[in-house]
């Protein structure tokens, strides 16, 4: 097997992950290799997530090494203890909040989903099971390219639970299926030579599923259903491209003339629920499934797939082998129809997904909606990638009650923005240690700036000079360099707070910010206020207060994650003695009292990642407790927490270096000697209480 960068890091992410979720981004050099000068200098620096039963009940993002969390490092914290003084020491311990009242699990490495004392966990479905009524039964050691399109898909990612339109017993579960790790899910797979039915099995392996499911009255436990709304939407699949790039000659290919139809969606990372009732999903690391970046011609496209990282030559699922799309030197324009948020009907199983150019191209983690009190809907996403930047767009339509067509063309009119930020505190009190600077805060101001405005008659203006509007949505990154956007630690989900309208950023890691040494070149900006910790290992999770559709917003660290114990670490001043330890915040979910849930992803503190509850107001500001952990060696995605349940999109258990499908390293979730199966945990009281609810 010829994993690239093998035991990267010495990370609690495997190389195996690395490799297929995200092309092994982390192993290379940043492909961000701009030096747009700091926009503060230009600019003269300064010294309700309701209970079942509401049209869209729950929300829920997830994600990746740039976009997996591969960057995290499993080796021990240096950094010195924080002191403890003795009034730290007798402080009372601070009750939780209501939905925290549960007992914190333990750091762990168990092959199971382990969960507070009083929970009970199921499997709603996994890799494989049928989708369709009339598809097989799953069969590991005999699959099918055929059978695969009408199974659950592989790696499933970001979740939804929407309303059921005409049947109030049942609802629907929305999923997206990110990647295919093909040693660890086709028997006697040779990555040097892949067989044509094992590649088309993974290219249909990815996608999305839509299932029916009904509800246990009393524990809220969901059971999947053959249904009219189930369906998989696959690697295969007809998606129409709509916006400012739509049909523009960089989109057109031999079997698309026109520009504006395409087959597939792949590497789906985290999305949302719109109040419309559909959702969106972002295609994040996309440069891995093209091949021949060296054929490409032309100062602007070349410089495009090298700012992604396509290889130089073969892919590693050598798919352009046998399908000509994935080969820069036959189809140079097939690479520009992808890295769009799509959005997706789930009550019409005959309606064209679409991909939406006004909101840019990039390596999407999420998107998410808010929409403000006149009806204008803001759409936030990160660029999941060391020293990418974060964006939201900004309706010009306004949204429509009941008009579902309208509303699913409001993500084509108005303006797209790049974040700029500053920090309030002098460069020289920010140490790169976690010290905090002397206002006791990470904190400071932020001004979104415009890169194109989409006018409803198709046209873009670009705000970015030397840029058309058409440019700006299809070289999206290389248009944000222009104007001095501010690079972050790997941007991923994008949640907007709906009982506060606080918007929460998790920044997942970046080993590279400020390292010295051998990874010296591969920094691109040194610590700042904003990501205050050299070589950030564990990720932060950032607050901002902002004027949604407007330009201006303020920002603070919430967490500065990691070991309590180690002195980088804060919690918004909680006491660390009372809080869980988290690494590599991925996506984030509010329960309907206002608390912050993250998933995590490859943790680097040497335990099995897991999801965690957050307080945000008053003396529970910054308290973090472990609801519950996934399986060895696999990542927690999707998050949705109700009153009664919350659901986990368990992904690549078992997924290690050295694991294949004849070796597995996990068994989850059907025990005995059975391959590891991607899955959907469900957490639920069997007493029939709410979650987090308990007497402390």
């Amino acid at each position: 097997m010829s994993l690239k960068g093998k035991n990267l890091f010495h990370s609690k992410r495997s190389s195996l992950t690395c490799t297929y979720k995200c092309g092994n981004a982390c192993a290379g050099e940043c492909t961000n290799e701009s030096d747009n000068p700091y926009f503060g200098d230009i600019m003269s620096r300064r010294g309700v997530l309701k209970a079942f039963g509401a049209s869209t009940v729950a929300f829920g993002g997830t994600a990746v090494l740039v976009a997996c969390g591969a960057e995290g490092d499993a080796g021990t914290e240096t950094q010195a203890a924080t002191p403890t003084s003795s009034a730290d020491a007798a402080a009372a311990v601070i009750t939780p909040v209501a939905g925290m009242r549960f007992e914190s699990v333990a750091p762990n490495e168990k092959d199971e989903v382990v969960v507070p004392a009083g929970y009970a966990t199921s499997v709603l479905i996994a890799w494989g099971d049928p989708v369709y009524e009339d598809a097989p039964e799953f069969d590991p050691n005999n699959q099918t390219a055929a059978a695969a399109a009408r199974q659950f898909g592989f790696n499933n990612d970001f979740a939804g639970l929407m309303e059921h339109p005409t049947d109030k017993n049942r609802m629907v579960y929305v999923c997206s299926h990110e990647y295919s790790t093909e040693p660890q899910m086709l028997p006697n797979y040779d990555p040097e030579n892949p067989t044509d039915e094992e590649i088309n099995i993974g290219i249909v392996s990815h996608g999305h599923t839509i299932l029916e499911v009904s509800r246990d009255e009393k524990t809220g436990e969901l059971t999947r259903e053959f249904g009219p709304l189930n369906r998989r939407i696959t690697g295969e699949t007809e998606f129409k491209i709509v916006g400012p790039a739509a049909g523009h000659d960089l989109l057109k290919t031999s079997v698309d003339p026109t520009g504006t139809k395409v087959f597939g969606t792949f590497n789906n990372c985290a999305g949302g629920v719109t109040p419309w009732g559909t959702f969106l999903s972002g295609e994040e690391n996309i440069d891995q499934y093209w091949a021949n970046a060296k054929a490409v011609t032309g100062d602007r496209p070349a410089a495009d797939v090298k700012r992604f990282g396509v290889p130089e030559e073969a892919s590693e699922r050598k798919w352009e082998r046998l399908h000509d799309r994935f080969d820069l030197a036959k189809e140079p324009n097939e690479f520009n129809r992808f890295g769009y948020l799509v959005e997706i009907n789930p009550y019409d199983p005959e309606s064209i997904p679409v991909k939406h150019t006004a909101l840019g191209r990039f390596k999407h983690e999420a998107g998410n909606i808010h929409v403000t009190e006149d009806g204008t809907v803001v759409c936030y996403s990160g660029d999941d990638a060391r020293f990418e930047y974060i964006y939201k767009f900004v309706s010009s339509k306004k949204i429509k009650e009941g008009d579902a067509a309208h509303n699913m063309t409001i993500l084509d009119e108005g303006t797209l923005y790049v974040a700029n930020l500053e920090g309030n505190s002098p460069a020289g009190e920010i140490t790169g240690d976690g010290d905090l600077p002397e206002d006791g805060e990470f904190d400071g101001t932020g001004t979104w700036i415009p890169l194109l405005t989409a006018h409803a008659d198709g046209t873009a203006e670009s705000h970015v000079e030397g840029f058309t509007g058409e440019e700006v949505a299809i070289y999206t990154r290389l248009a944000a360099d222009e104007v001095g956007a501010t690079k972050m630690d790997r941007p991923e989900d994008f949640e907007v707070n709906p009982v506060t309208g606080k918007v929460y950023l998790a920044l997942t890691n970046n080993k590279y910010r400020g390292a010295t040494g051998e990874n010296e070149k591969k920094s691109k900006e040194d610590v700042t206020e904003y990501a205050p910790i050299r070589e950030n290992k564990n990720g932060l999770v950032m607050e901002l207060v902002d004027d949604h559709a407007g330009t201006d917003f303020s920002w603070n660290l919430l967490l500065v994650c990691g070991d309590p114990e180690a002195a980088s670490t804060y919690f918004s001043g909680f006491p660390k003695e009372q809080v869980s330890p988290i690494s590599c915040p991925d996506n984030i979910a509010f329960d309907s009292h206002g608390n912050l849930w993250i998933s995590t992803d490859g943790n680097a503190l040497g335990s099995n990642d897991g999801l965690y509850a957050i307080g945000l107001e008053g003396e529970n500001r910054g308290q973090t407790k472990c609801f519950l952990t996934v399986p060895y060696a696999a990542e927690t995605c999707g998050p949705i927490v109700t009153d009664q349940l919350v659901l986990v999109n368990v992904q690549h258990p078992g997924e290690e270096d050295d694991a294949t499908f004849e070796n597995p390293a996990s068994h989850w979730p059907d025990g005995g000697t059975s391959v590891p199966r991607p899955a959907v945990a469900q957490v639920f009281r069997p007493d029939g209480q709410m979650i987090g609810m308990e007497k402390a």
